[in-house]
Formats: C-alpha cells, structure tokens, sequence
C-alpha cells in the first residue's frame, strides 16, 4: 500500500501495522518523509509531536532508523523513538525508568519506557514534554556505529 506526499514519484510503503518504509538518514528531511507518510490521524500527531520536541529541544538531533524517527542531543545519544502500530504510535523514551513519573508503558528493556497514543485519546502535552525535558536532559541511547 503506497502513501501519498512523497517527492519524485517514490512514494514510502506502509509495512506491517501501518508503519512507513522510510530509508535511513540523519536530519529533519527524512524524519518529516517518515512523518507525511504516516497514515490517517497518526500524521497530525507526528507533526504534532515532532514539534512539540523542536520546542523543548531546540537543537535536537534527528535521524530516521529501522523506520522510525529518532530524536536525540549530540554527544549524549537518542532519548526518544516513534513507531506507528495500527491502533496506536508508540513514543519510546529509551532511558523513560529514569524520569519522574516513569512513562506508563513498561518494556523487556528495564531503561525503557513507552507512551501509546491512540486516536480520540487526550493527551496530557504537560507531562509529555516534561518527559522530553528530562528524556533530553540525560545520557541516553547511542546505536552502534561502524568504524570510520
């Protein structure tokens, strides 16, 4: 299933829960090609969210890996990740277990903590962007990096 609003006639696929196929890359251009690929609802939120971390962290690092967004703080690593499901996005803050309140959403990563956000849900934008303060705040996640 292809997803409009793509450049040059490639236009990103739709994978397995609604998740779009976007090629890696660092910077804002592939992470808002991820973003106008996501489908339906989740696309406002995307925007939503991507600026809501822009706000907070105005020299955030961005990059697109395993299809999805990363946002992270140069030299300290990534602290949060996005993945669209099909009912839901998933906000991953990689070291959430060290935030105050912990984010509700438990995984086999004892750092890790997610948010889901489902259509028609409220979110609570004070307490998401004091995650992403204190997400931001904090050394984080570095994926592997191939030697130079």
């Amino acid at each position: 299933m292809a997803v409009s609003g793509s450049s040059a006639g490639s236009e990103p696929k739709l994978l397995s829960g609604g998740n779009p196929q976007i090629p890696k890359g660092d910077g804002d251009a592939p992470v808002q090609a991820y973003i106008a690929a996501m489908p339906g609802w989740k696309r406002d939120a995307g925007r939503q969210l991507d600026a809501l971390v822009e706000r907070i962290v105005p020299d955030v690092r961005k990059a697109v890996k395993w299809n999805s967004p990363l946002y992270g703080v140069e030299g300290q690593g990534f602290f949060l990740g996005v993945h669209c499901f099909t009912r839901y996005i998933k906000i991953s803050f990689f070291r959430g277990a060290a935030l105050d309140p912990q984010p509700p959403v438990g995984s086999k990563d004892p750092n890790a903590r997610y948010v889901h956000l489902q259509e028609g849900d409220p979110v609570d934008q004070p307490q998401l962007a004091d995650w992403i303060r204190q997400a931001a705040a904090i050394p984080s996640w570095q994926p592997n990096r191939a030697p130079a």
